[in-house]
């Protein structure tokens, strides 16, 4: 072997060593470590140290075949690097290159030089993981680092040691807390607060002592699943708290992915195109930086618990126990449990709301197959409003905040008892009452089609199943009869809309075709005042004509609420023009969303030029044969109900023929414009039938 295999003396390079003719790199014995034991010099530096070095090498080598050993190193240990530094050994995978805690690829002196290992120095490995610096070595002799050589961070932190462990220490401390924080976010805003952030995973204890139990390679694996999990739970957890703060309730896994087109599209209708791209250019580098942060966090903290076996042990079991005495004894800080299970509860509930989700459709089909008036004949549908012009008018985000609440009441009171005597004065009175909505915040469409169809359309997959199947909805039987022109008035409406057919409407009027040359307000396409003035002009005006049953969708009070129209002479409407000045008189929606309070006050700015537009057109334009009927089709977002989880919306009634209010006098509703606190409050799925019936032959 002595002839094979020639290495360099104590001056020169140890990376040359020679076997069969051929190179060997340093460090590619299965058994290879750093050298030293936790960053530790082994090699003596005198004369007699290397003769004695190179004995043991000559005595180790003896009774081989003459070549040089070259097993291939197994999967826990990387080759020794090619630069010329036979010390620089890649540590154990379980190891990260930042940890220096004694596991460091090279053994670092303050005089910036490592030593190298010996060419095929046989190591006993301690019994472990093979985590870096619990290994020893055999025969290491002398050699001094070369110049060449770029030990970690590309010679970083040989150059600078104390920095490079700061920077490691840091880079530790950073992922604990990036773990701790994923394990204990909440996924509501209003819940996150000091004590949240102080309590006792079970998860991470439990996760700790499984890593500890598992072998090196299902660690790894492991801590890998572990840490991409973690952060898909995040991601999970941060887009809550959006559907928290739009539409009061969790994201849907099954039911809701259609809900993030219709997000951008009102991001880029409101903020323009360029505000829509950086948004979501910034929510997927937030969900590739939360996978990858939180995997390389778990994954670093593994490798951490290794090194420390003993007291990570002892950690994981102190923790253990006290998050068992704490939840035993209901221990809190203020109201915060310590003891917390909180991600288990959220992924369980999780999947529990994917099983409902999938049963949800064949629930949904039984429900629409019921239907009271589908055998009655069309000429016993509907006959108490015979004659009449029938309006269903939706106010967008009309809600019972608006007239509840005491930052709106007074102003909005106001509003509503102006409007109720104007509408006295012009003839006509006023019953009121209260719906439950099945969403709040957003979601009209769910909404129409659940006061339209009699059944709770709660979501797409319930949407998209009615509008696919043959339930008869409230404008259908009015169109089923013979006796209406069915049109609907739908400024919000920008493209197509195919499920429009569905509802039985022979006319449809989208933003497209009102005859609008006015601005955008914000989100919404025309001004409420001038869809009215536009159903007026092409429906209800025309003489000779038929009477109209009218599904009207209004969208000035729409989400966000800046800038809004103003009420102006209906005279000098026109073709919208006139609302270019006005729009530049409004606020910036921008500025609004910096405060809270002045979302709500535009909010109900909005509302109550929504009210004024429908009030004033049935002064200006109605007659003994209007019925109208408006409504609000949900609550606002939590920003403008400061908490109020309640899904009521308001709903009147209004007709100049007493004959009309008469039939549903037994339903208990207020007089004028505003509901009564105490007023009846019902489903919204459950007006059709109670319409249908109080104005059919037994009404």
């Amino acid at each position: 072997m002595a002839g094979n295999a020639s290495a360099s003396g104590p001056g020169g390079d140890a990376d040359t060593t020679e076997a069969n003719g051929s190179a060997a790199p340093a460090g590619m014995d299965n058994r290879m470590a750093p050298a030293g034991p936790a960053g530790g010099t082994a090699a003596a530096d005198s004369d007699s140290g290397t003769a004695a070095a190179e004995s043991e090498r000559d005595a180790d080598t003896a009774g081989r075949d003459g070549d040089a050993p070259t097993a291939e190193p197994d999967s826990g240990t990387a080759a020794a690097g090619r630069d010329g530094d036979a010390g620089t050994t890649e540590p154990d995978s379980d190891t990260t290159p930042t940890d220096t805690d004694g596991d460091t690829a090279s053994a670092e002196s303050d005089s910036g030089t490592a030593p190298t290992q010996p060419d095929h120095a046989p190591v006993a490995r301690e019994e472990g993981d093979g985590a870096c610096g619990q290994e020893t070595h055999a025969g290491d002799g002398p050699a001094v680092a070369s110049d060449a050589t770029t030990p970690g961070w590309f010679g970083w932190r040989r150059r600078h040691p104390r920095a490079a462990r700061g920077v490691s220490v840091g880079t530790t401390v950073l992922a604990g807390a990036l773990v701790v924080f994923a394990l204990l976010l909440p996924n509501r805003i209003e819940r996150i607060e000091f004590a949240s952030f102080v309590r006792i995973p079970a998860e991470g204890v439990l996760l700790a002592g499984l890593l500890l139990a598992l072998p090196p390679r299902p660690r790894r694996i492991m801590a890998v699943v572990s840490g991409v999990f973690l952060g898909l739970v995040t991601v999970l957890k941060f887009v809550d708290m959006g559907f928290y703060q739009v539409l009061a309730r969790p994201f849907d896994l099954v039911l809701d992915w259609i809900l993030i087109e219709h997000a951008t599209d009102f991001l880029r209708e409101t903020f323009g195109r360029s505000g829509q791209v950086l948004a979501v250019i910034g929510v997927i580098v937030l969900f590739v930086a939360v996978l990858v942060l939180t995997t390389l966090a778990v994954v670093r903290l593994t490798n951490l618990m290794v090194r420390h076996r003993p007291v990570a042990a002892r950690t994981t079991l102190i923790l253990g126990t006290a998050w068992i005495t704490c939840m035993t004894l209901g221990v809190q800080i203020g109201t915060v449990p310590i003891a917390t299970k909180g991600n288990a509860e959220f992924i369980g509930n999780r999947v529990e709301q994917v099983r409902a989700g999938l049963k949800d459709a064949r629930v949904f089909e039984k429900q629409a197959a019921v239907d009271a008036f589908a055998k009655t004949p069309p000429d016993q549908l509907l006959t108490g409003l015979r004659g009449k012009d029938v309006l269903f008018t939706f106010i967008e985000s009309y809600g019972r905040v608006a007239i509840d609440d005491p930052a709106m009441a007074k102003q909005t009171d106001a509003v509503l008892k102006e409007g109720t005597a104007s509408l006295k004065t012009a003839g006509f009175e006023s019953r009121s009452g209260w719906l439950q909505s099945p969403v709040t915040g957003a979601g009209s469409w769910l909404a129409h089609s659940t006061f339209l169809s009699g059944l709770w359309i709660k979501n797409q997959q319930r949407y998209r199943s009615l509008t696919t199947s043959d339930r008869m909805t409230l404008t259908n039987y009015f169109r089923k009869t013979g006796a209406w022109r069915t049109v609907g008035i739908v400024p919000g409406v920008r493209r197509a809309w195919p499920e429009g057919k569905y509802f039985g409407l022979d006319h449809i009027y989208d933003s497209e075709h009102l005859g609008y040359h006015g601005p955008y307000f914000s989100w919404t396409p025309v001004p409420d005042q001038f869809s009215m003035e536009a159903f007026q002009r092409l429906e209800h005006g025309k003489k000779d004509r038929e009477p109209i049953m009218a599904e009207i969708i209004l969208a000035s009070s729409h989400n966000p609420w800046s800038p809004i129209a103003r009420m102006i002479d209906w005279e000098d409407l026109g073709d919208g023009s006139v609302f270019h000045r006005i729009k530049k008189e409004g606020t910036d929606p921008t500025e609004v969303w910096k405060d809270p309070e002045k979302v709500r006050t535009e909010y109900r700015r909005a509302i109550e030029y929504s009210i004024r537009s429908l009030t004033e057109w049935v002064e200006r334009y109605g007659d003994e044969d209007t019925v109208l009927v408006f409504l609000g089709d949900h609550q606002p977002v939590p920003t403008v109900t400061a908490g109020d989880t309640g899904k009521d919306v308001p709903i009147t009634i209004v007709a100049r023929d007493k004959k009309v209010l008469d039939r549903v006098a037994d339903w208990g509703w207020t007089d004028g414009l505003k509901p009564a606190p105490d007023a009846p409050r019902w489903g919204m799925d459950k007006f059709r039938d109670r319409f249908m019936t109080a104005y059919g032959p037994q009404g």
